[in-house]
């Protein structure tokens, strides 16, 4: 098995993004059909940390934080050919680690992702509000 290397890529092409999106499918649920969007997701994100193994975007976090004390996880995706492999733990902790570990790291499971992060360590929260997305005529 070869070894994934973890990189920040505050630059990541929104092509490489939207193909791993797909990949993991996380894509399910981002606006994959509008560019502009997209690229605004990666030019506003704090973090942008990516895995790679021989060159290929395998995994990706994307974090919105203060470096102080939250980080908001918006986006974690891994390729399902290299899940179970413990890159999505190690996209993680890494981008934990880039925020500052004082920050409390904050995110929304993906339905198919619910049983994953309580046995990497996580805990549940019962009081999360949100105003939901509203798709936009660009």
């Amino acid at each position: 098995m070869t070894t994934a290397v973890y990189t920040l890529e505050p630059q990541l092409a929104s092509e490489e993004f939207i193909d791993v999106l797909v990949r993991s499918t996380l894509g399910e649920r981002r606006p994959l059909d509008k560019p502009k969007l997209i690229a605004a997701m990666l030019k506003n994100a704090d973090i942008i940390l990516t895995a790679r193994i021989d060159g290929r975007l395998v995994g990706i976090s994307r974090a919105i934080t203060d470096f102080a004390f939250c980080t908001y996880l918006s986006d974690l995706a891994v390729d399902l050919s290299f899940q179970r492999q413990g890159i999505g733990r190690e996209l993680i902790r890494r981008t934990h680690e880039a925020a500052g570990l004082s920050t409390t790291l904050f995110l929304v499971a993906a339905p198919k992702a619910e049983a994953y992060y309580p046995r990497i360590g996580m805990k549940k929260h019962e009081s999360c509000w949100m105003i939901p997305w509203q798709q936009r005529h660009d």
